[in-house]
């Protein structure tokens, strides 16, 4: 039997196929699309196969449905440029195109943060809405066009867990002068409690958790945590995620060689990242339950965030984009237009959804 994915591949070959017929027949697909050779620069090591495999898919995907024409070649983070320089190493066209994850890089502009994740922001679910329905990724391209960049979305690692911690935190006060690693705009949040915040990559973590050179530090979820080994040294496991109830992994290709391609090859690279966007997604639901187990076999100890904890960093989060909405237009516009469209889904998501599931993890073993 045909393998679902090499359905969906068929699938959108025959679509550019027929692309091609409507254009002008038989030949038209090899007049109007591009021969490309381009590099891809991650900001993720290879040894993380779900995170940096999203490029992976994409890159495969698009020779398929290309015909072979458009083929990339991925590099790992470190192999050209560091992870945080992805980038700038797409927008200065040291390389074509990066696999990143755009709040890397809320140092330029803080609304960098809404194409990955932000505190108290959107589910998986509710994120590709936003950005595929309700406009989400059209107001982005126009902070990622200054930076010279188009930008795509090609997987999501979905809610995250909330990190490794050396010792249990019980109150508020137990995050005053906490070394944490963490992305993105959290880190303002937990300063705001007294936590200092580390930015560092994935291959340095474990070693500045082994020395004590940080307390803390939060990653993806249970099947790259296991990966990087931060049970050894860091034994409580905290959750939820709270700055990453979804994350989103996306394409940045440099703007001019974007401009320089055809419509058909416009059509052909989105959906090729439609496509790795859907499977990344359905990697991580595939792969974290047996994770979380074999972790907690392994002698992790989960600890959910006391409410107390969550009630003080929902406000310092609530206090932080109110500061910068202040300061930059395009911030507000995004934060605004982001909240607003979470609150509906909520309102729709706690009638259907959420009674469904809260029903079913009830339910769970009986049936």
């Amino acid at each position: 039997m045909m393998k679902r994915r090499d359905m969906l591949v068929g699938g959108l070959a025959g679509a550019s196929a027929a692309a091609a017929v409507v254009a002008g027949g038989p030949g038209a697909a090899q007049a109007q699309s591009t021969e490309i050779n381009w590099r891809m620069t991650s900001s993720y090591p290879s040894s993380l196969d779900a995170v940096y495999g999203a490029g992976d898919i994409f890159i495969k995907v698009l020779g398929e449905i290309s015909q072979g024409r458009m083929r990339i070649q991925h590099f790992a983070a470190g192999e050209i440029v560091g992870g945080f320089q992805a980038l700038d190493a797409v927008q200065n066209g040291t390389v074509e195109c990066c696999d990143t994850a755009p709040f890397y890089y809320v140092g330029k502009d803080p609304s960098f943060a809404f194409g990955a994740s932000v505190p108290f922001g959107l589910s998986t679910r509710q994120q590709n809405a936003w950005f595929f329905q309700a406009g989400g990724l059209e107001l982005l391209n126009e902070l990622f066009n200054q930076y010279n960049v188009v930008g795509i979305p090609i997987g999501n690692t979905n809610a995250q867990m909330a990190g490794w911690f050396r010792k249990e935190i019980k109150s508020v006060d137990d995050l005053k002068g906490l070394k944490m690693r963490i992305g993105g705009l959290a880190g303002q949040v937990i300063a705001k409690l007294g936590a200092v915040p580390q930015q560092i990559p994935a291959g340095d973590i474990y070693p500045a958790l082994e020395r004590g050179t940080i307390d803390a530090a939060e990653w993806v979820g249970p099947y790259d945590d296991e990966r990087l080994g931060f049970a050894k040294v860091a034994p409580y496991y905290y959750y939820p995620g709270w700055w990453e109830g979804a994350s989103a992994i996306f394409l940045f290709i440099n703007k001019d060689r974007w401009e320089a391609l055809s419509p058909l090859d416009h059509a052909l690279i989105t959906a090729a990242a439609h496509q790795a966007n859907t499977l990344t997604i359905a990697k991580y639901d595939q792969v974290n339950p047996g994770a979380i187990r074999r972790l907690v076999a392994g002698g992790a100890q989960l600890r959910a965030f006391p409410p107390e904890v969550m009630e003080a960093c929902l406000k310092a989060a609530n206090e932080m984009f109110a500061e910068i909405s202040a300061q930059n237009p395009l911030f507000k516009r995004l934060h605004e237009h982001m909240t607003a469209f979470r609150n509906e889904q909520y309102l729709w998501q706690q009638i259907a959804e959420y009674s469904y599931e809260t029903f079913m993890i009830r339910a769970r073993g009986r049936g």
